[in-house]
């Protein structure tokens, strides 16, 4: 990887990755982009940074000609429950952008990698150790647009070369990015709540088990799996990747070590505990971590240990 274009540099993960990658790779191989200016003092902006709306197809393909854009890493989505609210824009957000920037991967011959989710599975999928290859009937909007997309990347590879890759993320855990209306956002949410208020009320049940990561462990597999050798990855889309599973109950437990008033109570929210509820409670990701050598850094301990120092330096 030379020059990377990053869409979606502000959401969840963009950010943050485009912090990860310009350390790794260089500050100017790097190329954020998003629909709006974040503002000179936002990180994304410590670099090049794109205005690009990823449905205008014509946009995409200008920015990857200027800069010389050999990878692209896509991650403009709509996400689980916000996707709910409003079903189509959800699919015409997620598989537009997913296609315009897929056909201009093809048209510069650019790498390619967009992330899938744990949301791509559905109350059918094997509940615990989820296989790499199982059936997938999710049945929310964003999980239908994840599996669309899995096998869309497939067929750029298989019809046309692309060299497509990606994985499915867990919820994912930073003290740097604020929710985004995932259903595994109370495991962020828990820990702001514990530094300001030493209570958090969890909108997901107690026993609801979930898979999730730390977003170094995260932002890491991103990076490795784009250099592992392609010889090697006998799947290319959509790898099992999870550090860590646990339900809301044990994250509380492992926060009281630290602040031991902390407490917790409940107020379930529907919607996103039935997306909970048709998601895996942990994946199987040995795939991974035979094809290009997967490995998680953080468990819950060691994840909330520094998330609470993170956050208390962060909230002063």
């Amino acid at each position: 990887m030379k020059k990377i274009l990053i869409t979606g540099a502000m959401g969840q993960i963009g950010s943050e990755l485009t912090v990860f990658m310009r350390e790794r790779y260089g500050r100017d191989a790097v190329i954020a982009s998003g629909r709006r200016d974040p503002g000179d003092d936002h990180p994304v902006k410590d670099g090049p940074y794109e205005l690009v709306d990823c449905m205008d197809r014509g946009r995409v393909a200008e920015v990857v000609k200027k800069h010389n854009i050999d990878t692209i890493i896509h991650l403009a989505a709509v996400l689980s429950a916000v996707g709910e609210k409003d079903p189509l824009a959800a699919w015409n957000l997620n598989m537009g952008t997913l296609l315009n920037t897929l056909e201009v991967a093809r048209e510069y011959s650019c790498k390619y990698f967009t992330p899938s989710s744990i949301g791509a599975f559905g109350p059918g999928s094997p509940q615990d150790n989820t296989p790499q290859d199982t059936i997938q009937r999710p049945r929310t909007i964003y999980g239908v647009s994840k599996v669309a997309g899995e096998l869309l990347c497939d067929y750029y590879y298989a019809k046309f070369g692309l060299d497509t890759r990606g994985v499915r993320f867990p919820g994912l855990i930073s003290y740097v990015t604020p929710p985004g209306g995932g259903t595994t956002d109370y495991a962020v949410d828990i820990y702001y709540g514990a530094i300001k208020n030493k209570s958090y009320t969890s909108f997901i049940k107690e026993g609801t088990y979930m898979d999730m990561m730390y977003m170094p462990d995260a932002l890491k597999a991103v990076c490795d799996l784009m250099e592992a050798d392609p010889a090697k990855l006998k799947h290319r889309n959509a790898f099992n990747v999870t550090a860590m599973s646990f339900e809301p109950s044990m994250i509380a437990a492992e926060i009281k070590k630290h602040i031991p008033e902390f407490k917790m109570d409940y107020d379930v929210d529907p919607v996103r505990q039935a997306i909970a509820e048709s998601w895996p409670n942990y994946m199987d990701p040995s795939c991974a971590v035979e094809e290009w050598g997967f490995k998680a850094a953080y468990d819950l301990p060691k994840m909330t240990v520094d998330m609470l120092a993170k956050l208390k330096e962060k909230l002063k």
